[in-house]
């Protein structure tokens, strides 16, 4: 099983905190006691939480240990520990969960358990990465296939229609919606680098450090015959990502 990298993640912090500060605004308006941040990573996501609702206990779980760690060192007013989100014991008033279901399967049985563990009129409020069409994506698909590499896309996403039907028997309300990030990004190498930090780490932990960056320059390469470079010099990395929030 491969461990993420809090360091390497968080080369892009602007950028993947950006969702989760859209995110939570959208329930800003409410005022719960108790959050739990599910997938909290290393904490930018939790830390969003806590200015905006300062005085609810919020509590950031996540799977991987050097992201609780990294969390902890960076937060330390703020409590983290090592958690799964299909085995939560308590309820909350808000459940938020920023780019992180995607990696569970089951959401036909997951986002009702969620639902189960709120309190009285809380709200489930998550975003979900929906960008495998990108070519970057597109890209390491077809590197994995010609390297005869063990699969790794196991992404458990379905689709929005899905999601509407599925939140449509166990809320009483919810929005659902979608947002396109544009991200400049300072080069092609950029694109490699924001990878290594999510979508390829299961792939280079398992490769040796030869076939591993082997594995990386032949995207690289790719890449930049796909990307082209804006008038400024950067890269846009184009990102889709799906939202709701769902109330109980």
């Amino acid at each position: 099983m491969f461990e993420w990298n809090s360091d390497q993640y968080l080369k892009f912090k602007a950028q993947r905190t950006q969702p989760a500060i859209d995110l939570a605004k959208r329930v800003s308006d409410k005022k719960p006691q108790s959050i739990l941040d599910i997938g909290c990573g290393p904490g930018n996501s939790t830390a969003v939480l806590t200015n905006l609702f300062p005085n609810a206990h919020i509590l950031g779980i996540d799977t991987s240990q050097d992201m609780i760690d990294k969390a902890k060192k960076t937060y330390p007013d703020i409590d983290f520990r090592l958690g799964d989100a299909r085995t939560i014991s308590e309820k909350y008033d808000l459940l938020f969960s920023n780019a992180c279901l995607q990696w569970i399967p089951s959401h036909s049985e997951l986002i009702p358990y969620l639902m189960s563990r709120l309190s009285d009129g809380g709200a489930l409020v998550v975003q979900i990465p929906m960008n495998s069409e990108e070519p970057l994506f597109r890209i390491i698909r077809d590197v994995v296939l010609e390297m005869k590499l063990s699969n790794f896309e196991r992404q458990w996403i379905l689709k929005p229609d899905e999601y509407y039907e599925i939140l449509s028997d166990c809320s009483s309300n919810f929005q659902i919606w979608e947002t396109i990030y544009y991200h400049d990004l300072p080069n092609h190498e950029a694109l490699l680098e924001w990878v290594k930090g999510t979508h390829i780490r299961p792939y280079l932990a398992l490769l040796s450090e030869e076939d591993g960056l082997e594995f990386e320059n032949e995207i690289l390469k790719r890449v930049k015959k796909t990307y082209p470079i804006m008038g400024d010099g950067n890269v846009i990395l184009r990102f889709r990502r799906f939202f709701f929030t769902a109330e109980k």
